[in-house]
């Protein structure tokens, strides 16, 4: 595990893609808390418009960085050799995990110095900062294990882009049309929905309940993904 996880992060830290995702996600949560929310207008110590815009930035963030994860290996016919070497499945699945979502948590960690500095600025309740935070962490998660499932189902990288982007969107925007439905349908619909269970987080409340949701997925999708290894290997 430990060396595919050298190789996936040698891969992406030598890639620009991970450069330019990295600023995509800084530049877009800013625009969209000092722009798009007017920020300085709200008059207000709490930093959950700018968490809220962390679920839309992952969106193409998550894609771009789990395109290659298994779509990369079927194109240049290297997973057939990997499947070969004296490492399990779970072993490839969790390398290529860990490595996209350090990554991400990196991207996650830069965006440390926009509270810090706004902090300066009115009385922040650390505790709340912290509940957002590992919310986002849980969430790339998820995530990350969704878009490296979706990547194992294609057969290159832009379908597996196209595909996690897809999905990801009805995943953390479904919650926005369940408003209209009745409200037991909107319970279902809500249940599957990424940002719906974020948005406890986001508030600085540390559900337990929404934090099993997104462990159990996590675990659910490397199954799956597992699962379609196996039958890529046997098949």
């Amino acid at each position: 595990m430990k060396a595919i996880i050298k190789k996936e992060l040698y891969s992406a830290l030598n890639s620009p893609i991970f450069y330019g995702v990295a600023v995509f996600f800084l530049v877009f949560v800013s625009v969209w808390l000092f722009y798009l929310q007017r920020y300085f207008m709200l008059d207000s110590a709490t930093l959950r418009p700018f968490f809220a815009a962390f679920p839309l930035a992952m969106i193409l963030a998550v894609p771009a960085l789990t395109m290659k994860g298994w779509a990369e290996e079927r194109k240049l016919g290297s997973v057939e050799l990997l499947l070969t070497m004296p490492v399990s499945e779970w072993d490839l699945v969790l390398g290529k995990f860990f490595a996209a979502f350090g990554l991400l948590c990196v991207i996650l960690a830069l965006t440390i110095p926009v509270p810090l500095t706004l902090s300066a600025l009115g009385n922040f309740d650390g505790g709340v900062i912290a509940g957002e935070y590992i919310g986002a962490v849980l969430l790339s998660a998820s995530a990350v294990s969704l878009g490296l499932l979706l990547s194992a189902l294609s057969k290159n990288q832009a379908s597996a882009f196209l595909g996690s982007a897809v999905v990801l969107v009805v995943m953390m925007l479904v919650n926005q049309a369940s408003v209209r439905l009745p409200a037991i349908l909107a319970d279902f619909v809500n249940f599957f929905s990424l940002s719906f269970h974020f948005d406890t987080f986001s508030k600085g409340i540390i559900d337990t309940r929404d934090a099993a949701f997104f462990i159990l997925t996590t675990i659910l999708f490397l199954f799956l993904n597992v699962r379609v290894i196996l039958y890529r290997k046997w098949n």
